[in-house]
């Protein structure tokens, strides 16, 4: 009987499911998606979502003591920087489910597994590629225009 088992353990010990949660964590927040399996994803949210809320309380008395607690969990002060500064505020409002998994349909060539993607739910980075497309677009353009 598995009394007292709680949590993924994703085939891994405890030492690396550590480093693989502070990775993804990583990447989710630079990137604010990120593909991978749908376990993984589902493994990684609760800690998304604890980092989010240490970074979203608006109490100045206790910044840096959060920021210090950031920084251990994370290991990456860029990204600690950007999650209280830019991602922390835009959370203020909402009550938690900072976090979105979808599935994808296809699953993985190598071994089948479900990938899922785990995105920031206001994210806007479909928006940004579409943006910089446009105006790469439009550079083009205007240098085409520049030439002729």
């Amino acid at each position: 009987m598995r009394h007292n088992v709680a949590g993924k353990h994703l085939n891994r010990n405890s030492a690396h499911r550590k480093a693989l949660r502070m990775n993804f964590t990583v990447a989710l927040l630079k990137h604010e998606r990120v593909t991978t399996t749908l376990a993984k994803a589902k493994a990684l949210r609760p800690f998304v979502e604890k980092m989010i809320t240490l970074a979203k309380k608006d109490d100045p008395a206790t910044r840096l003591h959060r920021i210090r607690q950031a920084v251990t969990l994370l290991q990456d002060k860029t990204v600690v920087k950007k999650l209280f500064d830019e991602i922390g505020p835009r959370f203020t409002n909402r009550p938690g489910g900072y976090t979105r998994v979808l599935r994808l349909a296809d699953h993985r060539i190598g071994d089948g597994g479900a990938q899922a993607i785990i995105e920031l739910v206001d994210n806007d980075v479909l928006e940004r590629k579409i943006k910089a497309a446009e105006e790469a677009e439009a550079a083009v353009d205007e240098t085409e225009d520049a030439g002729v």
